[in-house]
């Protein structure tokens, strides 16, 4: 097929761009700048205030929207302000961009008729995928533009992450059917069970780790091995799962033994498998992440006591490598999944 390599290319650019606006996601929500854009102007909302009096209005809306800036960032100038609206402008603006880099070149490579069949349902889910994560990104929004929350519902900061993490491995998915040869494929059915078990548990520890995230739990227990002196914390008992930063913690951090131990098994069983020359040069790549991963978790915690308001310091540099980390773990299981498991073509 003639286009198919600059189609790879197209998608693979989406995938790093679906990284960079998760990445770009993260320091808005560390630096606190998630709620400083108080309207959703999906076109006018790309052009930031032009003049002190735009800056001034922007400034009011937010003043009088939330309860963020009532009651924790009172002191606020408005040179604190631009800060925070420079983050979220961008995140914003990133996704924008994202949007026109699909909708241009797939323009013409339609025009050149170089989509198959197959394609063409895929690009559309593609495009529905990202229009339903900038709507899903304004109603966690919406959850922060209250009188009583200081920051949005972590409920809804899961389903915007969890929900960007769908679009970027539907993406990569995507690009490695179009750019990975059948050639370089192989078929291990318990292999590939063991993958796709792994990446069930990879999505909840994800649901978790924004739970942490939207709860602030890092600093509610920041000490390591133990949750603030005790391996089984007392507030177990109340078996809050979802809600209770205490137990969030617990989950979290059980979860990431669990996928450690996990993950270090499948190393071993990659070891005994031949394959081509792809899979033998990545094999080893989840194994690689998760000691990043897990070592990245742990100075996040003994750091979370240290957090900058709106602010970017050691903690707000871990958090973000260990999303960025987690980001790749996925995509790291899910080229396995890619490569091992299913017949050959």
């Amino acid at each position: 097929m003639q286009y198919r390599k600059q189609i790879g290319w197209w998608l693979m650019t989406g995938v790093i761009m679906i990284v960079i606006q998760v990445v770009l996601g993260g320091i808005t929500r560390l630096t606190g700048s998630g709620l400083s854009i108080t309207e959703w102007k999906p076109i006018l909302g790309s052009i930031p205030p032009m003049n002190e009096a735009d800056w001034n209005h922007a400034f009011d809306l937010y003043k009088t929207a939330t309860g963020q800036y009532k009651y924790l960032n009172a002191d606020f100038t408005l040179s604190d302000f631009k800060f925070i609206y420079f983050w979220e402008w961008l995140h914003r603006n990133w996704a924008r961009f994202i949007g026109v880099v699909f909708l241009l070149p797939f323009v013409w490579f339609w025009y050149k008729k170089a989509f198959t069949p197959e394609m063409v349902p895929k690009l559309i889910a593609l495009f529905v995928l990202g229009i339903a994560q900038g709507l899903i990104g304004w109603i966690m929004v919406k959850s922060g533009l209250t009188d009583d929350n200081l920051y949005v519902s972590h409920i809804r900061l899961a389903i915007h992450f969890v929900s960007a993490l769908v679009l970027l491995a539907f993406t990569w998915w995507f690009a490695m059917d179009v750019m990975i040869p059948s050639s370089a494929r192989q078929s291990n059915p318990t292999y590939h069970r063991w993958v796709t078990f792994i990446l069930g548990l990879l999505l909840l520890q994800l649901v978790y780790g924004a739970f942490m995230a939207g709860l602030k739990a890092a600093s509610a227990a920041s000490t390591w091995p133990d949750i603030n002196g005790s391996y089984f914390p007392e507030a177990l008992k109340h078996q809050n799962w979802v809600n209770h930063p205490i137990v969030v913690h617990f989950v979290h951090r059980t979860l990431a033994y669990v996928l450690f131990a996990a993950i270090i098994f499948l190393g071993i069983q990659s070891a005994k498998m031949g394959g081509s020359v792809l899979w033998k040069k990545w094999r080893f790549l989840p194994v690689i992440l998760v000691f990043i991963q897990v070592l990245l978790g742990i100075g996040s915690v003994l750091m979370a006591t240290e957090t900058q308001r709106n602010g970017f310091g050691a903690f707000e540099w871990a958090a973000q490598i260990h999303q960025i980390v987690a980001m790749f773990l996925l995509m790291a299981l899910l080229f396995h999944l890619y490569l091992v498991g299913a017949q050959k073509s």
